[in-house]
């Protein structure tokens, strides 16, 4: 799928070893937080770092493992990006002065031009990708979901500070990363999947990886609260719950029955008579 993979790996590998300094660090001492994170926003601070080690630890297993013909250890690599850019995208935009703000730099740097330098170094000639029709429309219709919805309730809440002209000191992070850069990418691949278009069929499934990774981290630090004497909100626990399962299960759905013959190459027979494809690696 992507040329250059060398480059590919040793970026992610780079990426994995910054975050598991920075998340472990932030495990190892939640008080590095303290002052500048919201007392009451330090349960989720610590679930992110909880996320963040597995992704790391994720992402360092496919730059070890990845291999040009295993397509979704590739893909399931830019959805693992697409976490780690917005989750260091919060601290270094909230402006989380403490001794690792330079590694929350790093990662946020590398992760989104890794992601750059993926889109410039997708393999010309693509084998041809298929889904069938059904998992086809629900994955772009998950996808699409979240712009439809974050869109209009983001909007809502910006309104009345565009009129008071009002600066909130915490999650503004969220307004800019959200509207800007992830609905963006839900709606363009989505809307490319709908079309059956190849890129949207290739890469529908990061996003959702990136779907599940960032809602699931919401879920996880209302169980983590009691951790910090607060109390477990299940009001928004459950729906958290509800959507980062959703997004596992159309990632999955998605990946599991992708399928992929070879530009020029002669379609695979069953002996039946019917020309079929294969599975993508």
């Amino acid at each position: 799928m992507l040329t250059h993979l060398p480059l590919h790996r040793s970026l992610w590998a780079i990426i994995s070893v910054l975050t598991l300094i920075a998340a472990m660090a932030g495990l190892w001492r939640p008080t590095i937080y303290a002052g500048i994170v919201s007392e009451e926003l330090i349960p989720g601070a610590f679930s992110q770092d909880l996320l963040s080690v597995a992704a790391a630890l994720g992402l360092l297993y496919l730059a070890v493992t990845a291999q040009g013909d295993r397509v979704k250890h590739q893909i399931l690599a830019l959805g693992l990006l697409g976490y780690l850019f917005y989750a260091y995208g919060i601290y270094v935009i909230e402006r989380s002065y403490n001794g690792l703000y330079l590694v929350y730099m790093a990662i946020f740097t590398l992760a989104l031009w890794s992601l750059v330098c993926a889109g410039a170094h997708l393999r010309r000639g693509l084998p041809q990708f298929a889904l069938p029709g059904p998992v086809r429309l629900l994955s772009a219709s998950g996808a699409i979901l979240q712009p439809l919805l974050f869109y209009p309730l983001w909007i809502a809440m910006l309104l009345p500070l565009m009129r008071s002209g009002e600066q909130i000191d915490s999650l503004y992070s969220i307004f800019i990363l959200d509207l800007c850069f992830i609905m963006p990418a839900f709606l363009i691949l989505a809307v490319l999947t709908y079309r059956s278009h190849q890129n949207g069929l290739l890469l529908l499934p990061a996003i959702h990886v990136l779907g599940f990774t960032l809602i699931f981290s919401l879920a996880v630090g209302e169980l983590v609260k009691p951790l910090f004497n607060a109390t477990p909100n299940p009001a928004a626990f459950w729906p958290a719950l509800g959507l980062s399962l959703l997004f596992l299960i159309l990632g999955t759905l998605h990946l599991t029955t992708m399928r992929i013959s070879e530009v020029g190459a002669m379609p695979v027979n069953d002996g039946s008579g019917t020309a079929k494809t294969q599975t993508v690696a």
